[in-house]
C-alpha cells in the first residue's frame, strides 16, 4: 500500500510516518516547503501546495497513492478567524483539490478534523452528534468533512481533541509549550475552564494507520479518555518533570481575550473506535512518560 500524506511537516508529522511504515505502508509524505523532519526508511518528501490544484493533480496523477491521510490545515483558530481567506483556500478549497484528484484514482480517502467542529454545550461529543462550530476555524473543518462525505470511493473523518506528544523538528504543542516557558522560569497562563480528552500523538497515529489499513468508512472519534483542562494537564506535567507549577496562572476565556471563541466543553466519547478497530489509547500519565522520558 502507498499512502500519500499531507501536512508532514507538523509536530504529528513523526507519528504518522512511524505508523504507517510500521503497517507496512510506503509512504509519499507531503509538506509545504522543505523537509523539517527526520528521514524513515520506506518513504520519500514532496513539497507540494494543496491550494494549488493543478500541482495536487499532477503529484497524485504521478504517485497513484492507495490511500490518502489529509492532515494539513491551518489548525491555529485566531489566524483563521483573522484571515477568512486563507482558511478557505488551505482548509476547504485545498481538501476539494485532494479529493476531485483522489476520485480519479479510486484511492481511499482519510480526512483529520477536529472536536472544534462542535459548539462545545455539551461535551463528551459521539460520531452522530451534529456539528455547530462556534470559530471560523471549526467552520472550515466542518465545511471539509461535508465534501469528504461526499466523496464517492472509500472515506473515513477523524475527529481528535488537543493532541499532545514529543515535539519534533522544533514544532510545539501544549505540553512542550508548558516545559519550555518553565524550563525558563517563566509564568503561563493556562486555561481551567475548557474541558478536553488530550489525545497521545502516537496513539491518534496507529488509530489512524489501522483505519487506512483496513479501509474502515465514515466518521470516528479518536482521543484519549481523560477528561481535563488544559491547566491540569500543565500541572500534571510540571508534578512529573519536577517543574515550578506556581508559575503557571489559572485562567479563564473570560480574562484571557483571543480572536476566535472556543467551545468550552468537547471530549470524544471513542467506543464506536474502540469495537471497529480495537482503539487503545494510553493514560495521560503513560503520554507523559512518552514524551518526555526519564533515564
Amino acid at each position: 500500500m502507498k499512502v500519500l500524506v499531507t501536512g508532514m511537516n507538523g509536530f504529528i508529522g513523526q507519528h504518522w510516518l512511524r505508523a504507517l511504515v510500521a503497517s507496512g505502508a510506503t509512504v509519499v509524505a507531503t509538506g509545504k516547503g522543505p523537509q523539517r523532519f527526520p528521514f524513515v526508511e520506506n518513504t520519500r518528501y514532496c513539497d507540494l501546495d494543496i491550494t494549488d490544484a493543478e500541482a495536487v493533480n499532477a503529484l497524485l496523477a504521478t504517485e497513484q497513492p492507495t490511500a490518502i491521510l489529509h492532515a494539513a490545515a491551518i489548525s491555529k483558530p485566531d489566524v483563521c478567524e483573522q484571515d477568512h481567506p486563507l482558511a478557505d483556500r488551505v482548509n476547504r478549497a485545498g481538501t476539494q483539490h485532494l479529493l476531485s484528484a483522489a476520485a480519479a484514482l479510486g484511492s481511499y480517502f482519510c480526512f483529520l478534523s477536529t472536536d472544534f467542529v462542535f459548539d462545545g454545550r455539551k461535551g463528551m461529543y459521539v460520531e452522530t452528534d451534529l456539528p455547530c462550530p462556534v470559530n471560523y476555524y471549526g467552520h472550515t473543518k466542518w465545511q471539509a468533512e461535508q465534501l469528504v462525505q461526499q466523496y464517492p470511493k472509500g472515506w473515513s473523518i477523524v475527529r481528535t481533541v488537543t493532541v499532545y506528544g514529543q515535539p519534533v523538528a522544533g514544532r510545539p504543542n501544549i505540553l512542550s509549550t508548558v516545559v519550555d516557558k518553565l524550563k525558563r522560569g517563566e509564568t503561563y497562563s493556562v486555561f481551567d475552564d475548557q474541558i478536553r480528552t488530550p489525545t497521545y500523538a502516537g496513539d491518534l497515529a496507529s488509530g489512524v494507520a489501522t483505519l487506512i489499513r483496513g479501509s474502515h468508512n465514515g466518521i470516528f472519534h479518536l482521543s484519549g479518555e481523560e477528561v481535563l483542562t488544559p491547566y491540569e494537564m500543565a500541572i500534571r506535567t510540571a508534578t512529573y518533570l519536577g517543574l515550578e507549577a506556581s508559575l503557571l496562572t489559572r485562567v479563564s476565556a473570560e480574562t484571557l481575550q483571543q480572536p476566535a471563541k472556543r467551545p468550552m466543553r468537547t471530549g470524544f466519547v471513542i467506543e464506536k473506535a474502540k469495537k471497529a478497530i480495537g482503539f487503545n489509547p494510553c493514560s495521560f500519565d503513560d503520554g507523559l512518560q512518552l514524551c518526555f522520558p526519564k533515564p
